[in-house]
């Protein structure tokens, strides 16, 4: 009987890391969509009072798939224009460079650097070309994902209560109420930020003549969809208008959106007044706040973010619960 019940137990394990291989590549597309799908869950009950999870759903997904096919087209065209540009000023100062008379064989130490550098460009070039057809895979599970998340919502509830422990009813759910009350102001952080993002980004194009005002508002709403990416954020947006103006020469108003665009789009607020928000929604200290992100980015990556702070929140939970049955045990 043990020899069959070591058998059985290493067919599991053999089972759950083939599960976990074949999933692995896909977990971010799968827990942003889960966010996305928890984010949306107001709206996927309302719509399911006039008609079914199915159709509200679909209805949504929809919705969602077309914000994204405008995001991904623009995220393309922006990276493409960025990439070209790169290149093209990388091969000007190259040529420039080669053409300057310089003492002691420096010229040829400089060709050589340079007939080394070129085949990495042209590599690093062809593997983002490659890596599109990856990216819109990932999109395919996400909107498959989000979904399912929807259609399923009533039923991963009461999965979830079911797997709780008889007796640990009372912990259980303080620690998904906690999770849900830090996940909820991530949320709203994030979409109050991002409105704003997008609202300052729209006034620093216009105010400083980058361009005309409905561009400029077009920038604007870009910011915020943007915003919603991890990783890509409003830093885009700012960077392609800085480039723009350094390719006319203009480099003061270059350098001026930069710094317009650094301190009061992305990256700073993401750290300074994101956990304040969060921080304030979460009843939470802010130092924590913004050590869970960082540290969610560090461990997790991406994901982190929103990890990050959900798991101290809950560590702060299980510690006042341990306080709390102690003091019951010493009174």
């Amino acid at each position: 009987m043990k020899a069959e019940e070591i058998i059985w137990g290493a067919v599991a394990l053999i089972i759950l890391y083939l599960a976990w291989k074949t999933i692995a590549p896909l977990l971010s597309a799968i827990f942003f969509a889960g966010i996305l799908a928890y984010a949306v869950l107001p709206i996927h009950k309302r719509l399911v009072q006039k008609t079914t999870p199915r159709n509200s759903a679909l209805i949504l997904t929809t919705l969602v798939i077309g914000c994204s096919a405008l995001i991904t087209a623009e995220l393309i065209l922006i990276i493409k224009n960025l990439l070209v540009s790169f290149y093209e000023d990388i091969m000007t100062f190259v040529s420039w460079s080669l053409e300057l008379e310089l003492p002691f064989g420096m010229h040829d130490v400089l060709q050589k650097l340079y007939s080394q550098l070129t085949p990495k460009l042209a590599e690093y070039m062809q593997s983002y070309a490659f890596s599109i057809p990856e990216y819109l895979l990932q999109l395919v599970i996400f909107f498959a994902a989000f979904y399912a998340f929807l259609v399923n919502s009533e039923e991963i509830k009461r999965q979830i209560y079911a797997l709780i422990p008889g007796g640990h009813e009372h912990l259980a759910e303080k620690l998904l109420r906690r999770a849900d009350i830090t996940l909820q102001a991530l949320i709203r952080a994030w979409l109050l930020l991002n409105i704003a993002k997008g609202i300052i980004m729209t006034l620093g194009l216009w105010g400083f003549s980058v361009t005309d005002f409905p561009t400029a508002l077009l920038a604007g709403l870009l910011t915020i969809l943007f915003s919603f990416i991890p990783l890509f954020e409003g830093w885009m947006i700012w960077l392609v208008a800085a480039i723009y103006l350094l390719n006319q020469g203009d480099i003061l108003r270059a350098v001026a959106i930069s710094i317009y665009g650094a301190l009061l789009v992305s990256p700073v607020p993401d750290f300074t007044i994101r956990p304040k928000l969060v921080a304030k929604e979460a009843k939470l200290d802010e130092i924590m706040v913004l050590v869970g992100m960082i540290g969610g980015v560090w461990a997790f990556g991406v994901k982190g973010i929103i990890i990050g702070p959900i798991v101290l929140n809950l560590v702060s939970a299980l510690l006042k619960e341990w306080k709390r049955i102690k003091h019951q045990q010493s009174g």
